[in-house]
């Protein structure tokens, strides 16, 4: 499980002369490791802080509420992992999630490498309190590793492709859903309900899901979560769908139409497909993100329509919004095995909008596309 995120981890920080680290952040810990957590309610009350991952010489220890420790055997069982829980909801004592975590990273330092020197540390996201833990085990000092990982998360490995491919057929079920949903009369909440429904019926178990499900006469009509708002008669309606599953996110994007579109509606779709479709052909290894950007652009703006003001994509794994992004300042050269996500789009506020998005794999060749839902004109 995710050994080879772990491999290419012990190589950054050997090359860096970092010994031992505490890796905090919740994308960290979840590429290192395949853990996935609840989101859909926020935080957990019993949880001290975030799961933590101690680094020492090789060895990586994940540190972890006792209630999601559930699923995480295989890690425990690779020769370079261990696993540490502490507890979480009790009824024989009083709740105290930060002691117990606090308690759980002490246990670990005892069996670890004496602290000395330099350890590397996400200070973004680890705990002040556990820092300072840190500093009282040993003569230490911070060397901040936050987003040392981020370049080497943008390649996928097969094992995070197979979840991505799972997400992406959800996606596609749910978008599936929301085509027969977007009808005259009925609130984007409604839509939402069906899209949700669907999902969950296919997938038989819970899925964090997100983004946008908004009708077109919307003032601020590029996103927005799903309010009461009801569709009207030519009214377009835009649901940008998300899922995560595995601890993996998906993205999706697809306009529909509560009635048959208008002259300018169905101008205005053809024209993004062709983006859209533009944008994946520009796709391969060795172009420069900005590039691609500034050709989708230049595609919206020479058929004579107002350019989008957000990107023209962004990569997606273990967060919804990864490297490489595809906007104007990005020099990042495109390597096959990144994922990508490509969402051009024209808006007019107040009256209507049309956003289409794919997801693609960088190949060898080129681009292969991962969402399969209808993207056309009813």
């Amino acid at each position: 499980m995710h050994s080879f995120q772990r491999q290419r981890t012990r190589e950054l920080l050997e090359k860096k002369g970092v010994a031992q680290a505490i890796f905090a952040s919740e994308a960290s810990v979840k590429w290192l490791t395949g853990l996935s957590t609840p989101v859909q309610l926020g935080a957990n009350p019993f949880a001290g802080g975030p799961p933590l991952i101690w680094y020492d010489s090789g060895l990586f220890t994940l540190i972890v509420l006792d209630g999601y420790a559930a699923g995480m055997e295989t890690f425990s069982r690779q020769p370079d992992c261990r696993l540490q829980t502490y507890p979480g909801y009790t009824v024989t004592e009083p709740i105290a999630g930060a002691g117990g975590l606090a308690a759980a990273l002490r246990q670990v330092l005892v069996h670890a490498h004496p602290l000395n020197g330099r350890i590397g540390v996400e200070v973004e996201a680890l705990p002040a309190f556990l820092w300072g833990l840190l500093q009282k085990s040993g003569d230490v000092d911070a060397t901040p590793i936050d987003h040392w990982l981020e370049p080497l998360r943008m390649i996928k490995t097969a094992e995070e492709l197979d979840k991505l491919r799972q997400n992406f057929a959800l996606t596609d079920e749910g978008q599936a859903a929301a085509r027969q949903a977007v009808q005259e009369g009925k609130r984007e909440i409604d839509v939402w309900t069906e899209i949700y429904t669907a999902v969950h019926r296919h997938l038989g178990q819970r899925v964090p899901l997100g983004n946008d499900c908004i009708v077109g006469h919307r003032q601020a009509n590029v996103g927005g979560w799903p309010l009461d708002l009801v569709i009207q008669p030519g009214d377009s309606f835009i649901v940008d769908l998300s899922s995560m599953l595995h601890g993996y996110w998906s993205d999706s994007c697809a306009t529909y139409y509560a009635s048959e579109p208008s002259a300018k509606q169905k101008a205005m779709h053809r024209t993004v497909a062709d983006a859209l479709d533009f944008a994946v052909s520009l796709i391969r290894p060795g172009v420069v993100a900005r590039d691609v950007d500034s050709q989708v652009r230049q595609f919206i703006a020479g058929a004579g329509y107002p350019v989008y003001a957000h990107h023209t994509g962004h990569g997606v794994g273990v967060t919804g919004h990864e490297a490489p992004r595809i906007v104007p300042y990005n020099d990042q050269i495109l390597e096959e095995g990144m994922v990508i996500m490509l969402e051009p789009g024209i808006y007019f506020p107040g009256e209507t909008a049309v956003r289409l998005e794919d997801a693609v794999l960088v190949t060898a060749t080129g681009a292969e596309r991962l969402t399969h839902h209808d993207k056309s004109l009813p």
